[in-house]
């Protein structure tokens, strides 16, 4: 048997520590320390439950490179969700500084950073003809349902910001109790109509019937926390020239580089002369998807007039900020 040795005394202090914990909880130590005597070690697998994780791929076809496209979104959802966490952190508070917002923004940036650098995985990785058979088995499914990114705009922004183009001035000083009136003016909802008639497509109701009622909620807890409110209500002094340039590419990287991806993406595989293809949801993506169309802004206070008339035209992340 091996020879044991005598506890020092930063353990008896750190089991002292723990007798307080657990008798303040009406909780006794030793059957804790029993469990933790015949407890497993914890192993990578387990604690990331990358079993589960690798068992979520069901591609619905034969066709080989579908799993590339189902793994591809799952990843975006999971970045998605990430930028959420960062936000909600944010909105969960009341008041908030200025460097608290800059340390959240940063991070959401990354992320979307990362989800437009890696699109070219999916758009170059993923054979053309492979998906044009394999997509009509998607219908009516399209990403256009993705309820967590309309939950970063909404978390974003304030709500006028994500109405059509012709409405956002007229309700930039909308009320809470006005956004169940405006949420049919939202933009999303004109990028999901039968291209003939301008009828609502089945992508469309299965999305209403699913989430409205979820956003609209969302819309109402944020209507005080969104991200825009918080930079405006900042004192003058935090609002520093490294918050305004966060929350400028924040703005470029989800309302330009994000559908710029997917504009490329559908370019490669949709497009077709004469005719284009539809998207699965039967979205007009070719006017959905083009940031010069729909001049989504989240901050318009943070652009010069010049820089909101070129919105998307391709040189405002070039000889704005000095990237390529």
């Amino acid at each position: 048997m091996a020879k044991t040795q005598p506890f020092d005394d930063t353990i008896l202090e750190k089991i002292q520590a723990l007798q307080e914990k657990y008798a303040a909880m009406g909780q006794d130590l030793s059957s804790y320390l029993d469990g933790l005597l015949y407890a497993d070690y914890l192993t990578y697998w387990d604690y990331i439950n990358l079993d589960t994780l690798l068992s979520l791929q069901h591609p619905i076809t034969p066709i080989p490179d579908e799993t590339i496209f189902i793994i591809y979104h799952q990843i975006t959802e999971l970045y998605f969700k990430l930028s959420l966490h960062e936000l909600e952190q944010l909105q969960g508070k009341g008041s908030v500084a200025g460097q608290e917002i800059l340390k959240r923004v940063r991070r959401v940036n990354r992320y979307f950073e990362a989800l437009t650098h890696s699109f070219d995985i999916m758009v170059d990785g993923m054979d053309q003809e492979q998906f044009l058979k394999f997509r009509m088995s998607l219908l009516p499914a399209s990403g256009f349902q993705s309820a967590q990114y309309r939950m970063i705009e909404i978390r974003c922004t304030s709500f006028d910001r994500l109405l059509k183009e012709g409405a956002r001035e007229v309700h930039a000083n909308h009320q809470a109790n006005q956004l169940a009136e405006l949420f049919d003016s939202i933009y999303w909802k004109a990028g999901a109509v039968e291209l003939a008639s301008g009828k609502k497509t089945l992508t469309l109701k299965q999305f209403e019937a699913k989430y409205d009622q979820i956003l609209l909620d969302l819309a109402k807890g944020a209507f005080d926390t969104n991200l825009r409110r918080q930079w405006n209500g900042l004192p003058e002094a935090e609002k520093n020239p490294e918050l305004r340039e966060e929350l400028r590419w924040l703005d470029v990287n989800v309302n330009i580089n994000w559908p710029l991806s997917h504009y490329k993406s559908a370019v490669r595989y949709l497009q077709r002369n004469p005719e284009d293809i539809a998207a699965t949801g039967g979205t007009n993506w070719q006017k959905y998807l083009p940031p010069r169309f729909q001049k989504r802004i989240f901050y318009p206070e943070l652009w010069s007039q010049e820089e909101l008339n070129e919105w998307g035209k391709g040189w405002v992340a070039k000889e704005i900020f000095g990237k390529k």
